[in-house]
This record gives C-alpha cells, sequence and structure tokens, in this order.
C-alpha cells in the first residue's frame, strides 16, 4: 500500500514578494483619471475657453481695440505682449476649472468609496497621493499647454489682416504661453491637496475659489498697508504674475521666478498637509 504524503502549501516567504510598484500605481491612476466623466469634460471646457476667449480678445483688439503702443507697426516687443495677452487671456477663467478638477480628483473617490480600495492596494498611501498628483500634474499641464499653444494660433489667423506677428518660438510670447500652462498644473495639485485634507467635494472647491477669488479682492478692498504687502504672496496672484503682463496684474513687486517660488510654496504648503492628514486619518 502506497502512502501519499500531503503536499504542504507554499508560503509566502517562500514565493516573490508580490507589491505594487509606482509604476503600477501611475498607471492605475492614470486610467483613473482618463475615464472620469469630469475629468474629460473639465480639460474640454479648458480647451475652448482657452480658444474661445483667445479669438474674442484679439478680435476686440483688432478692430478697433489697438492703442497707441500697440497699433500696428510697433515695436516687436509691443506685438509679441499682444499675443501673449490673448493667448493666455483664457486663463483667468480657465483656473476656476482647473481648480474644481484637482478637488474632484480625490473628493469623488471619498464620496464612491474607491478611497478604501485605493489604500487596501496602496496601504502607505503615500505613494498613491504622490502619483496622483504627479499624473494631475502632466496632464494639466499637457493639455494647457496643448490650449495655450492653439490659443496663439487663433490670435495669429486673427492678427494676420492687421499687421501684426509674433514668432511663437520668440521667448517673450512661450516662456509666458509656458508659465501659463505651469501655474494651471500647480493649481490641480494645490487643489487636490485641499481636496484630500477636507474630503469633501463642496468643501474643498469652496476652500480653492475663495483662496483664487474671495480673497485678492477683500485684500485689495482694504485701504491698509499690510494687505497690499500680502496681495503679490497670494496664490493666484503669483500664479497671474507668472505669465501676465504687468498692465494687465498691476503689480510688479516680484519676479517672474520669485512668483514660481510663491506658488510652489502654496502647493508645497496644500501636499504637506494633505500627506501628513492621510497617513493619520481612516479612508
Amino acid at each position: 500500500m502506497t502512502t501519499i504524503t500531503p503536499t504542504e502549501p507554499r508560503t509566502a516567504s517562500g514565493s516573490p514578494a508580490s507589491s505594487l510598484s509606482f509604476g503600477g500605481i501611475l498607471r492605475s491612476e492614470w486610467i483613473k483619471l482618463r475615464t472620469l466623466r469630469s475629468t474629460v469634460w473639465s480639460y474640454l471646457f479648458v480647451v475652448v475657453i482657452m480658444l474661445g476667449l483667445a479669438l474674442m480678445l484679439s478680435l476686440t483688439i483688432a478692430n478697433g481695440g489697438f492703442n497707441a503702443p500697440d497699433a500696428p507697426g510697433g515695436s516687436a516687443a509691443d506685438q509679441a505682449g499682444l499675443f501673449v495677452q490673448s493667448s493666455t487671456f483664457g486663463v483667468f477663467l480657465a483656473q476656476l476649472v482647473v481648480a474644481v478638477l484637482g478637488v474632484l480628483v480625490i473628493t469623488g473617490e471619498y464620496s464612491t468609496g474607491m478611497a478604501r480600495s485605493t489604500f487596501t492596494a496602496v496601504p502607505k498611501r503615500l505613494p498613491a497621493l504622490a502619483a496622483k498628483a504627479a499624473v494631475l500634474f502632466v496632464v494639466t499641464y499637457l493639455i494647457s499647454l496643448v490650449a495655450g499653444i492653439g490659443a496663439y494660433f487663433v490670435s495669429a489667423a486673427v492678427y494676420a489682416g492687421h499687421d501684426v506677428s509674433a514668432s511663437l518660438t520668440d521667448p517673450d510670447v512661450f516662456m509666458p504661453i509656458l508659465g501659463a500652462s505651469l501655474y494651471l498644473a500647480l493649481l490641480a495639485v494645490f487643489a487636490l491637496g485641499v481636496g484630500t485634507m477636507v474630503r469633501s467635494s463642496a468643501g474643498g472647491i469652496g476652500i480653492v475659489l475663495a483662496l483664487i477669488l474671495v480673497v485678492p479682492t477683500v485684500l485689495q478692498l482694504i485701504p491698509a498697508e499690510w494687505a497690499q504687502d500680502i496681495h503679490p504672496y497670494l496664490l493666484s496672484t503669483a500664479g497671474t504674475n507668472m505669465f501676465a503682463p504687468t498692465e494687465v496684474t498691476g503689480t510688479e513687486t516680484l519676479t517672474a521666478w520669485q512668483d514660481l517660488l510663491v506658488v510652489l510654496g502654496w502647493v508645497g504648503a496644500s501636499v504637506a498637509g494633505a500627506a501628513t492628514l492621510l497617513v493619520k486619518r481612516d479612508a
């Protein structure tokens, strides 16, 4: 009679440890981002806003809106300024769409319960937040850059009949378009951090929009020197100064690089707060 010895099950220590790599987390976040209807519609709105407002402003300027320094035949810098103004004009409205999207990317997971699945797959949580921020930043930057370049060509088509031209490769034109795209991408990550902290769509959107729209307006209305001193260091003020001409923003306290550092400070504070609360709270 033959005795059959039962085979012992393989233990976890005897098999290769399986863990989700950061590349896998990035792919997961990319799939989640591109399959959300809110993402598709938000980015579509950004493109439409950028192109539509560029067309509106360039037509307005071309049909009787030329000021003396910007008249056809003016200096190359003046003509480049016109292109920058019309190509980035839509950012003032597109930033609201991007801010809402940044909040919804994370709060949508909390409202549907998907956050529990995400943090079960990524128990340390911080890699999930980093991957979500990275994907959101890259996609928002690329979409905004395409929209900004498209706005340039819309403006060029309008200005072509008025002897106004500026090359897209001109640093005075291309760098502000890059700055506008960078601001929108960083704003999306800032909103993601706020949404992670409050875990509420309404609360997160309210906070971010208040920081972009309400706080700057209130500070401008306060007749005190401290309010005017604070104003250049607000998120939306520094972000706008990264790309908009001085005659549009009305402020020139900081350089473009200093404005970038201010925006990075806001984003860093938001992400740091999100990371701290994320590891301390339950999903």
